[in-house]
C-alpha cells in the first residue's frame, strides 16, 4: 500500500463515510481550506492511480468509491507506525500511551482481558 499524504488521507476519510460520491459532495464535506475543484479531482485521480479508490462513469462525470477498506488500511497505516515509531515492539507503544497519559489503567486491563480472551472480542 502506497503511503497518502495528509490531504488523500482527508478525501479517503469522507469516501469511507460516504460509500460512493461525485468531487462535488467530496468538496461538500470538506469544512477547513475547501480545495479548488480541479485541485480536488487531481486528488481523487491520484487516489485511484495507487489504488484506493475506484470510479463508475455517469456521462462525463465520475462516482468515487474506495476499493480499499478503512480496517485494511488502519492495518497497514499502524504497522508501518509501530515499525517506524517504537521499533516494531507493541509493547513499546503501549508504553508510550502509558507514559503520556492517554491510556488508563483500567483501559490497559480491559486490552489484557482482551488478549487473554479473543474470543469474546467483538
Amino acid at each position: 500500500m502506497q503511503k497518502l499524504t495528509n490531504k488523500e488521507e482527508e478525501i479517503m476519510h469522507i469516501l469511507w463515510k460516504l460509500k460512493k460520491a461525485f468531487v462535488k459532495e467530496i468538496q461538500a464535506e470538506i469544512i477547513e481550506e475547501q480545495p479548488h475543484y480541479n485541485t480536488l479531482s487531481t486528488i481523487v485521480r491520484n487516489l485511484e492511480e495507487k489504488g484506493y479508490v475506484g470510479h463508475s462513469a455517469f456521462g462525463n462525470t465520475h462516482q468515487y468509491f474506495p476499493t480499499v477498506s478503512i480496517e485494511d488500511y488502519r492495518k497497514g497505516f499502524m504497522s508501518t507506525a509501530i515499525d517506524n515509531y517504537f521499533n516494531s515492539s507493541y509493547k513499546s507503544m503501549v508504553s508510550f500511551f502509558a507514559k503520556e497519559e492517554k491510556i488508563s489503567a483500567d483501559e490497559l486491563r480491559e486490552i489484557l482481558a482482551m488478549i487473554e480472551n479473543p474470543k469474546e472480542i467483538k
